[in-house]
């Protein structure tokens, strides 16, 4: 007896090659050149509907060496030129300070200068607050260090974009990240910040920040990785070392979740959070200022990168976390880390040891059938 082999089935969009992969937005099955094209034209919608930039503006595309960071680079060199944005490209990384890690994935970041041919700016902890990451966890320990690093990163990122003269900023975040923000938004009673990190575009209304752009808010993380690994793109996949504790993890253990129940879910997160409606009167509004020693934009007379500067320099970095604000419950700060700058991921520890598709949460079943 003869057994037939099980048929490829075709793809679902042009119906003319065998599909490649199940489509984690939509659960279609399409053909890899389909799922590029797809892939890049959401991403060139959604610049133009949500009016991302102007022509002639210049760009930092904030990298890091991951997967998020370097499909958006070339993304953005692609679709810059197929579309002739007319928008001058550059990169700019952060070097924290962490070895082993940020050390390693800033040769990735070096080589995708030459790739892209795109000009690169690296700026250091070491060199901006004469710390490192490194030093910071010595003295303070695992359990806040996301505290630290994403208040100095914020700053890092404007004082790189400064350094360029560039009009806006480009980041990673993609639409796990955001809605991941949107829960801890949520859960966290922070009804300012949840306006915001809907936002296509942010930055604060008093000035002082460059904005910020966000090509990927409707695209999928797995999607990212899966278009880097089809793509072979050059991208470094391990894991930060420090960030297993961080509160974000809990929420991206909740997304992961329903998106395996619903992939629609991350979707509708996003689009409810974008619904929704608040009353100005009771959403309070800051003033926003100088910060006395450094210059830098903020709510009170010192900012938080110089609070905290200032509670390592003493040996006292502990305290400093609560001086944010003043007088600040040190429950909600215990769970702040550091605001919407460029994303830093955050996992379980076991998530940091995972194959890079893996630890997205991409399957064999994403990849081939």
């Amino acid at each position: 007896a003869t057994t037939s082999k099980k048929s490829t089935p075709q793809c679902q969009l042009c119906n003319a090659n065998p599909a490649n992969l199940k489509r984690p937005s939509t659960h279609q099955l399409i053909c890899k050149p389909c799922f590029y094209n797809v892939f890049e034209t959401e991403i060139h919608q959604t610049i133009v509907k949500e009016k991302l930039f102007k022509r002639g503006e210049k760009l930092a595309i904030a990298v890091s060496g991951g997967k998020d960071s370097t499909v958006l680079a070339h993304v953005m060199k692609l679709l810059n030129e197929r579309y002739d944005y007319g928008l001058e490209l550059f990169l700019l990384s952060i070097d924290e300070g962490i070895k082993g890690y940020r050390d390693d994935s800033l040769e990735t970041v070096k080589r995708n200068k030459v790739q892209y041919e795109l000009p690169l700016k690296i700026l250091s902890y070491s060199d901006l607050y004469n710390w490192t990451m490194d030093k910071i966890v010595e003295q303070i320990g695992t359990k806040n260090n996301c505290s630290f690093c994403g208040v100095f990163r914020r700053q890092a990122l404007d004082r790189g974009c400064e350094f360029l003269h560039v009009d806006k900023m480009v980041t990673g975040h993609n639409a796990d990240d955001i809605a991941e923000t949107i829960l801890m938004n949520i859960l966290r009673g922070d009804v300012a910040r949840l306006q915001r990190c809907v936002s296509a575009v942010t930055h604060n209304t008093g000035g002082g920040q460059v904005p910020r752009a966000k090509p990927f808010k409707y695209t999928y993380e797995k999607e990212i990785v899966l278009y880097a690994f089809y793509k072979k793109l050059d991208y470094f996949s391990t894991e930060c070392t420090y960030s297993v504790n961080a509160y974000r993890g809990f929420a991206r253990e909740l997304i992961k979740d329903l998106e395996r129940i619903r992939p629609q879910s991350i979707i509708d997160i996003i689009h409810s959070a974008e619904q929704f409606e608040y009353n100005s009167k009771k959403v309070t509004q800051q003033v926003l200022q100088h910060c006395e020693k450094c210059g830098y934009i903020s709510s009170q007379k010192l900012c938080r990168a110089c609070v905290l500067l200032q509670g390592l320099n003493s040996g006292k970095a502990k305290l400093a976390i609560f001086e944010f604000k003043g007088k600040v419950q040190q429950r909600k700060m215990n769970k702040f880390d550091g605001g919407d700058g460029e994303k830093q991921r955050t996992s379980t520890a076991t998530a940091a040891k995972l194959p890079p598709l893996r630890a997205a949460g991409v399957s064999t079943k994403d990849l081939e059938f």
